[in-house]
């Protein structure tokens, strides 16, 4: 499941799996290693997913500045 999840993220932020991998795990192999069938730890999974709503969210509020021209 966190694997489907990664993608989707990945495809809506084009990003390359490598630089997921770098900036949210500090492993530009953990991407290709999911894919691989690798299981990461419950507590890897929880900061994973932790990362990606705060990717999403400062990317959200980027996109607010830019529109507006002022912080949210």
């Amino acid at each position: 499941m966190l694997l489907r999840t990664i993608e989707t993220f990945m495809r809506a932020h084009a990003m390359p799996a490598t630089k997921f991998g770098r900036l949210a795990a500090h492993d530009p192999r953990f991407v290709l290693d999911l894919r691989m069938g690798r299981t990461p730890r419950r507590d890897t999974e929880l900061r994973t997913r932790a990362w990606m709503q705060g990717y999403a969210d400062g990317t959200a509020a980027e996109m607010a500045v830019a529109k507006t021209g002022e912080m949210v």
